[in-house]
């Protein structure tokens, strides 16, 4: 996470190059960008403008350039060529993936310390009460009672007085205990110091944010709550995200990033799909009938250059040709179809939990639970932190053992289960592809290829040693190895968790077709509602089934997750 408070600085081109209405209108311009990564091409002549009160979602394939252009826009990095100019004044704050070191402090301490102009105004308040009881400082006094009453109305205008109220406001909204927020911020894993750190942008409220993929590792109620949030927030955005609802219900543009330039689109994510599509479609069959009147022009010329009596003629179409511009044909998505094995079928019953009890310490999760699963039901689970979710999994695939109470699963059950350490045991020597060898040996090396391709891994990606994947990688090779010889029984722990809003469209596709049963958790609306048909909910008051999957959910409680009741 980097706080830029005032970036007006401007590389390459002069600002009077610029169009004059983008002078007048935008707080952030990009011009004719140009910029190269070692021998990857990121930008060509590249230009898009970020407007006061926009709220922009930046799209593109892994590896476009939408880190690398952040980068530029916060001064960390600069465009080869063209120009990349903020506004004089303009507060930024720019939430990575990459939060830096956090330790021997709270959440909170850490929080208010990245809070931009008032954290400063507060440091300098208590510099100055210090100096006001320093004895040694008496002939200064009148200097700093004067300069004490300037930095508090300052204190007072930047609402610094409710900062350690607010800091916590938003640690709750992000899913902070009081517990959490005052303990030593070291101690959290990755995931919440990740929260932390987007806190720190949240209450800095800039001028500008720069949001890289706020939406992972978040659960369900503090994405709704984030949501809830952005949407009253009256700067400008531009953010990343892989999640297509998140997306959809705070952005009014999208600026897509395709091979080196920069297109946009006014509207959500799903206006910008259509758009595109539209747009695909149309210079398809732009492309397809300049081919048609060129082949006509080429077989004319092909037939009576040798004849002189048609030589003007030859020779005007030869110039006429000469003179058009060429429409290409559209930039194909690599997108790769894979049919999938039918999985066997099971008995009806597929797992029973009878009066099912469990604790950890002195905490109880479960207390005589009764739950049981039957043959295609698709369970997702839903729960605040800590209800038991992943708990329930563990106790259903048999990681770990009720302390009362019994787990049956049905005799002709062929178990497949996706959770976060899965990915841990992979063989960090082994390639992604000799990773799928060793899985099956029996397999062609077209339909392996075919299957890498279809979770991600094309060309020279196949080549990759499992240690150097990143967690999205890893789950994606998790997944293809676990879908390629498919269990009837599919228990998924977060499945979507890193995965781009494109491979996540592949899985729904491909488990939208599995005629075996799921139980999932997921804190992705999209997969919810395409992927469920029953919903248990685990709240304080005890465990909910209902009929019907999470559309059917929502309408009947009003609320998008547990957690979000009154």
């Amino acid at each position: 996470m980097q706080a830029n408070p005032s970036v007006g600085a401007a590389h390459g081109l002069k600002a009077r190059d610029l169009p004059e209405i983008w002078s007048r209108r935008s707080m952030i311009r990009l011009e004719n960008i140009g910029k190269q990564n070692g021998k990857q091409i990121v930008f060509i002549e590249a230009s898009a403008a970020l407007q006061k009160g926009e709220k922009v979602g930046l799209v593109g394939p892994n590896g476009a350039g939408k880190t690398t252009l952040f980068r530029m826009i916060t001064g960390q990095e600069a465009p080869d060529e063209g120009l990349v100019a903020v506004d004089r004044g303009v507060t930024i704050g720019y939430f990575s993936q990459d939060v830096g070191d956090m330790s021997s402090r709270s959440a909170v301490s850490e929080v208010m310390d990245g809070a931009g102009p008032v954290s400063a105004v507060a440091t300098e308040l208590k510099e100055l009460e210090t100096a006001m009881a320093d004895p040694d400082r008496a002939d200064e006094m009148d200097e700093i009672i004067t300069r004490y009453g300037e930095v508090q109305g300052r204190f007072e205008e930047l609402d610094g007085y409710a900062m350690d109220g607010r800091a916590r406001e938003v640690l709750a909204g992000l899913g902070f205990s009081q517990e959490m927020m005052d303990g030593d911020v070291g101690a959290l894993s990755g995931g919440w110091k990740m929260r932390v750190a987007l806190a720190r942008i949240l209450l800095m409220r800039p001028d500008t944010m720069l949001l890289d993929e706020p939406s992972n590792h978040l659960d369900l109620e503090s994405l709704i709550w984030l949501e809830d949030f952005l949407k009253g927030y009256d700067g400008a955005l531009l953010m990343t995200s892989h999640d297509r609802e998140f997306m959809n219900r705070i952005v009014n543009k999208i600026v897509e990033i395709d091979g080196g330039a920069l297109t946009t689109y006014s509207g959500d994510y799903e206006f910008y799909q259509q758009q595109r599509a539209l747009s695909e479609k149309q210079q398809q069959a732009q492309f397809e009938r300049q081919q048609a009147m060129l082949a006509k022009e080429i077989n004319f010329i092909e037939r009576f250059k040798a004849r002189a009596s048609h030589a003007a003629q030859v020779q005007s179409r030869v110039k006429k040709l000469e003179k058009i511009d060429r429409v290409e044909p559209p930039k194909r998505r690599q997108t790769v179809q894979f049919e999938f094995q039918p999985a066997p079928r099971s008995g009806e019953d597929v797992v029973t939990l009878k009066n099912v009890h469990k604790r950890y310490g002195s905490r109880s999760i479960y207390d005589g639970l009764d739950f049981q699963v039957r043959r295609k039901e698709r369970w997702c689970v839903m729960g605040i932190n800590g209800a038991g979710k992943s708990t329930l999994l563990k106790l259903v695939t048999g990681a770990t053992e009720p302390d009362d109470g019994t787990v049956a699963l049905g005799g002709t059950i062929k178990l497949g289960y996706f959770a976060q350490h899965a990915m841990e045991v992979l063989d960090g020597d082994a390639t992604v592809f000799q990773s799928l060898e060793d899985s099956f040996p029996q397999a062609g090396q077209g339909s392996l290829r075919a299957l890498a391709g279809c979770f991600g891994f094309s060309g020279d990606d196949v080549e990759k040693r499992c240690r150097v994947l990143s967690g999205g990688e890893k789950a994606r090779l998790v997944m293809a190895k676990m879908l390629y010889d498919p269990p009837n029984f599919l228990v998924l722990d977060e499945p979507t968790n890193h995965l781009d809003i494109a491979t996540k469209e592949m899985l729904i596709s491909a488990l939208s077709q599995y005629e075996g049963t799921m139980l999932f958790v997921s804190h992705d609306r999209h997969f919810l509602a395409a992927l469920s048909n029953r919903v248990l909910e685990l709240t304080p008051e005890g465990v909910h089934a209902y009929g019907g999957g999470y559309t059917e959910y929502v309408a009947r409680t009003g609320q998008e997750a547990p957690g979000l009741r009154s």
